[in-house]
């Protein structure tokens, strides 16, 4: 049982003194004290307590070792992200950290796409990847980078690496911007998202390059979301890609997703 190491970690993690958490739980210094050096037994009402202090699961507090969490995986749970909280529907990233116990940026090059449509939830493959950092992106947030091939998402050149920060909640994906999808037929894709979610059970994916039909995508088929932060590539865009009549579909499609997001914004 981890609850004695997990309070103590949890009170340092928010720089709060043994006073300080006594009595916002209504008892004493030393029996806190008691608690963390793990020679008193927690009734189920000091469990409730210092569960809803925390914002994290009795059973979490029992069974997990906290202190070997990283930062993003931490702050999951304080944002309501909890297994036992919130039950099977919680998207559990498998994920790793560096020596520093600090996230991890995954590479998943093109080779390596196939396996990752069945590998992703699995600690063993993840840990296999490529890692880097990215010290200017958030030490709070998980992200992944992704090689994307063809000619769908024009003017990004064939090969680029796209780096995503991982999403839980999927409502909160917002139309009109880029995300990287994990699929169940079609793997990793690079869309623009039209979210319909609440209204259809779908997100609409738009490729940049206008020859390619938009096309839904039913929540059950869908395994994971990154919404786009950055990509890497050694080319430039080719903005005069093609004749003036693609040049002018392709305007005409960013047309119509700012319309798009018009809408949705107007309704709130």
């Amino acid at each position: 049982m981890h609850f004695s190491a997990n309070i103590k970690h949890l009170r340092k993690r928010r720089k709060r003194t043994q006073e300080d958490v006594a009595f916002a739980l209504g008892m004493k210094r030393s029996t806190l004290n008691n608690y963390e050096n793990g020679q008193t037994i927690p009734n189920a009402s000091v469990l409730l307590a210092v569960s809803d202090y925390y914002w994290i699961a009795i059973d979490t507090l029992l069974r997990v070792d906290l202190s070997g969490l990283s930062e993003y995986q931490l702050s999951e749970l304080e944002r309501g992200n909890d297994v036992y909280i919130r039950g099977s529907s919680l998207r559990v990233l498998a994920t790793t950290v560096s020596s520093n116990n600090e996230e991890n940026i995954e590479l998943v090059n093109e080779k390596a796409r196939a396996g990752y449509a069945t590998g992703y939830a699995d600690p063993e493959y993840i840990r296999e990847l490529p890692v880097f950092q990215l010290p200017f992106l958030s030490g709070n947030r998980k992200y992944r980078t992704f090689q994307i091939s063809g000619d769908s998402m024009l003017p990004l050149p064939d090969g680029s690496w796209v780096t995503g920060e991982f999403i839980a909640d999927w409502h909160g994906i917002i139309s009109g911007r880029p995300y990287i999808v994990l699929t169940l037929n079609d793997g990793v894709v690079f869309k623009i998202a039209d979210n319909l979610i609440r209204s259809e059970g779908t997100l609409r994916l738009y490729s940049l390059n206008p020859f390619y039909e938009p096309y839904d995508l039913q929540v059950g088929e869908i395994r994971e979301v990154w919404r786009f932060i950055n990509f890497i590539s050694t080319e430039l865009p080719d903005t005069e890609n093609g004749d003036e009549a693609t040049r002018r579909m392709m305007a005409e499609l960013r047309n119509e997703l700012k319309l798009i997001r018009h809408k949705l914004d107007k309704q709130g």
